[in-house]
């Protein structure tokens, strides 16, 4: 029975890796096809030629590498101060106890619950106010602070017995030694899973980028992959090129943190005191 059980598994996950393989195929392959025929068979991912003129189109179309220098150094800011943040945050709702604490935590993930249509307004004239705009500020600041990091990395913290803690105060620990010393270095796991998920929405943000930039010098790669969308019509093989290119970092990020990844999410389904 466990081996039946088994044999299906592989055979329900296989189809929808191939699901989700066949349009990175078909993306890949327009962006090989010259540019007449994309339109001409839709079904054929092999066209006369394999060229890659379409990526010197997409390079060239707009300030390419700038958009993509913008989304990766986004990215990465984003990440490094969304987990800094987070683990402060979750540190301090698994493990310190004070008046209210689960009462404001509530409070804090509720926000989750909260469409980012409804604050972009009042988000977007903080901004205006702190002249912040089109700036690296308002890519960076605003995503920092994140309710889902808090809540996965408390998850995670709550897994790390007590009493290696304990054992740090009578060594003579502060709590900040504690946190810093201990409790992130044995937390890698779950550090790395919210990296990946940060630098992922970070790296495909499209609405948000789109309000608070107006020069070429802050926007990102998303923004970029718009202007091929024209109003008579859309450059669907530069399209593809474009995008081609602007998944390798997500992927490369992937590949870094993947058993990081996997680890994490497993932990942080635990349970905890």
């Amino acid at each position: 029975m466990k081996k039946k059980r088994g044999i299906v598994s592989i055979v329900l996950i296989s189809i929808i890796a191939v699901i989700f393989i066949i349009p990175l195929i078909y993306m890949v392959s327009t962006s090989l096809k010259p540019k007449s025929e994309v339109l001409q068979n839709t079904l054929s991912l092999i066209g006369s030629r394999v060229t890659t003129e379409n990526y010197e189109r997409a390079w060239n179309a707009f300030p390419f590498a700038r958009y993509m220098f913008n989304s990766i150094f986004v990215g990465l800011a984003t990440t490094a101060l969304t987990v800094f943040t987070s683990a402060m945050a979750a540190y301090a709702f698994a493990r310190l106890k004070f008046k209210g604490r689960d009462k404001v935590f509530f409070v804090y993930l509720s926000t989750l619950m909260v469409p980012i249509q409804v604050t972009i307004i009042p988000l977007y004239m903080i901004l205006r106010i702190l002249g912040w705009h089109d700036s690296y500020a308002a890519l960076i600041v605003p995503p920092v602070f994140s309710a889902f990091g808090v809540f996965m990395l408390r998850q995670f913290f709550l897994t790390i017995p007590a009493e290696i803690e304990e054992a740090a105060k009578i060594d003579g620990c502060s709590r900040v030694a504690i946190f810093l010393r201990i409790i992130l270095p044995m937390s890698k796991p779950g550090l790395a899973s919210l990296a990946i998920f940060t630098f992922v929405n970070s790296w495909k943000s499209f609405f948000w980028p789109l309000i608070v930039t107006s020069s070429d010098k802050y926007k990102t790669l998303p923004i970029g992959l718009y202007a091929f969308s024209g109003q008579y019509g859309t450059d669907w093989s530069a399209l593809m090129a474009a995008t081609a290119i602007s998944i390798i970092p997500g992927v490369i990020f992937y590949i870094i943190f993947q058993k990081s990844l996997v680890e994490g999410i497993s932990l942080t389904g635990m349970g905890g005191r």
